[in-house]
């Protein structure tokens, strides 16, 4: 009996979803938790499961449109899929479009390569990773078990793939026809006029409200990360050994915001009318860069996690934006947003205030320099030191350039100093 593929109700406050990409074509074969495609919400961009096993005998929606939550987008009936269906519904939105053709071999993997692909999805099963990882590798042909995954339990995450990818291919660059599974959509040709992502016309429109919202003001400090540097590059394998989880910098700046804003309570706060609303938590966001745009997850009460419960829950909140399994309630309720530009090498940046947030940080790339160190007798000398570059965006309105500073302060002599266990 068929199945009728739905757009789902990713919460309580989204109503309508726009399909940005079918993963399967009419007349595939799908599994029951596959993913089947794609869709982009104010909340989140997410990958929507199949609901059935079957063949994927029609699709009524096509890319791009947007319906309201429960409209039938698909039908997955009974079959081996070896017929295809007649012409898609959804082809009348570009009758001038020929419909879509098999799946071809891309131009950058010889036709010699394609066929292990098949031994390869078998194979894959034994080996943790999200669906979008493994679509990945088989994109590229490469074998999951010849890979160590660095996430989570030894999960084998994106990068984890494109780094094989990059040091041990030599295939030609892609040619016009063919698409890298990592890129969002074609790189456009100088004097292209191409429509913004759904994500991109969201991202626009929220970054407007927020300067014309906020009387955005920055600050910056620089801060001696040599303590913290030492004290990871000695914990971080046996870290990773004991807990499953990567040593990253993140939960140490996540902890010293924590520590700020507790002794700076109007940093945590939000402005409703003419009132201050003081919260009880911290929810800090944590800024995510994805190849189409950016995401802010929510790290819930952090306040309350101890530093390894910092680390698996950034760690988890960002593999799950990367592979699109966010849901609409871990992208609202943040208190305070840390923003990150200096893993692509900026040295700092002037973030804007993610609404209804009051301040947001941003941290540089961590580098060494040379600085004038003063040692406990008073003498200076100059050291070469790992230092970053951190940012504070606040609001005007209802924060002070001295509050903004002190809170600032807290930060730099918490990590300057750090103490407490990592784990």
């Amino acid at each position: 009996m068929p199945t009728d593929v739905v757009m789902p109700q990713m919460g309580e406050s989204i109503f309508e979803g726009t399909i940005t990409k079918w993963l399967k074509k009419a007349g595939d074969k799908v599994q029951r938790d596959e993913p089947l495609f794609e869709i982009s919400t104010d909340k989140v961009d997410a990958e929507i499961p199949a609901p059935a096993t079957g063949v994927l005998q029609e699709i009524k929606v096509a890319e791009g449109n947007t319906v309201q939550v429960n409209t039938v987008v698909g039908v997955i009936g009974e079959g081996n899929g070896a017929t295809a269906p007649a012409p898609l519904k959804a082809a009348a939105a570009a009758p001038s479009a020929p419909a879509p053709p098999k799946k071809e071999t891309p131009a950058s993997i010889p036709p010699a390569a394609q066929a292990p692909q098949q031994a390869l999805a078998e194979d894959e099963s034994d080996v943790r990773s999200s669906p979008l990882v493994r679509k990945l590798a088989r994109e590229h042909n490469v074998d999951l078990n010849q890979l160590h995954g660095t996430g989570t339990g030894g999960r084998v995450t994106k990068q984890d793939v494109l780094d094989f990818v990059e040091h041990h291919t030599s295939a030609p660059a892609p040619g016009p026809a063919s698409r890298s599974a990592a890129a969002p959509a074609p790189a456009a040709i100088p004097g292209d006029l191409v429509p913004m992502t759904q994500m991109r016309r969201i991202i626009a429109q929220r970054m407007i409200e927020s300067r014309r919202t906020s009387a955005h003001v920055h600050c910056m400090f620089e801060v001696d990360m040599s303590r913290i540097a030492n004290l990871r590059n000695k914990l971080k394998n046996g870290f990773e050994q004991r807990h499953g989880a990567r040593l990253t910098f993140m939960p140490f700046f996540v902890r010293a915001a924590i520590i700020a804003l507790q002794q700076y309570p109007i940093v945590n706060a939000s402005v409703e009318g003419d009132n201050i609303r003081y919260h009880r938590h911290v929810n800090a966001g944590i800024a995510v860069a994805l190849d189409n745009g950016l995401i802010v997850p929510v790290l819930k009460n952090a306040d309350e996690l101890n530093f390894l419960g910092l680390q698996r829950g950034i760690t988890d909140l960002g593999e799950r934006a990367r592979t699109k399994k966010l849901m609409p309630a871990d992208v609202e309720g943040a208190t305070f947003t840390i923003t990150n530009p200096g893993q692509f090498g900026a040295v700092f940046g002037l973030p804007i205030i993610n609404q209804p947030n009051v301040a947001i940080m941003g941290v540089g790339g961590i580098a060494k320099q040379p600085i004038v160190v003063t040692d406990k007798d008073g003498a200076d000398s100059i050291a070469i030191r790992s230092v970053v570059h951190l940012t504070l965006g606040y609001d005007h309105r209802v924060i002070d350039g001295a509050i903004a500073d002190q809170f600032m302060v807290v930060v730099k002599k918490t990590l300057e100093n750090w103490s407490e266990e990592v784990g």
